[in-house]
């Protein structure tokens, strides 16, 4: 039987979208909410120290805190070719470069490709959904995509 798990992480980052033609060109900050659900057998062995799990919680928190959270929470995430990658780079921040529009979208493909290398075998990735505002978030689901 597979059951879903869901862990939930908040972070602050910072980005701009370098040639874009609303307020998001600017460098702003925002505070982030990832919630990452995992997919896998449920454990019945009674005589496992995971019996009853799929994957134990701090489980699911240390692959995604040391894969994604501990890099981007206050770093500051530009395009490798935006006006504010130079000045940035003169001072002690804490900057990632992308190959593409750091958007939701972007992000949540880059934090996919992240968590899906460290999973154990037999968990896949199912879902992820990252609200950039209160109100405005981005998904992506394992069903969407086979």
């Amino acid at each position: 039987m597979k059951i879903r798990l869901t862990k939930e992480f908040r972070f602050e980052m910072s980005h701009a979208l370098d040639q874009y033609q609303g307020l998001c060109r600017n460098l702003h900050g925002h505070s982030y909410k990832l919630f990452v659900t995992v997919i896998g057998e449920y454990v019945k062995n009674p005589q496992s120290n995971s019996s009853g799990m799929v994957l134990d919680f701090k489980r699911v928190k240390e692959l995604v805190e040391n894969s994604v959270i501990n890099d981007f929470d206050h770093s500051v995430v530009l395009y490798k070719n935006s006006k504010f990658a130079n000045v940035i780079k003169e001072t002690d921040t804490k900057m990632i470069m992308f190959d593409c529009q750091p958007t939701c979208e972007n992000l949540i493909m880059e934090f996919h490709d992240r968590i899906t290398k460290v999973l154990p075998e037999g968990i896949k990735l199912a879902k992820i959904k990252l609200y950039e505002t209160e109100t405005s978030f981005a998904e992506w689901l394992m069903e969407d995509n086979e």
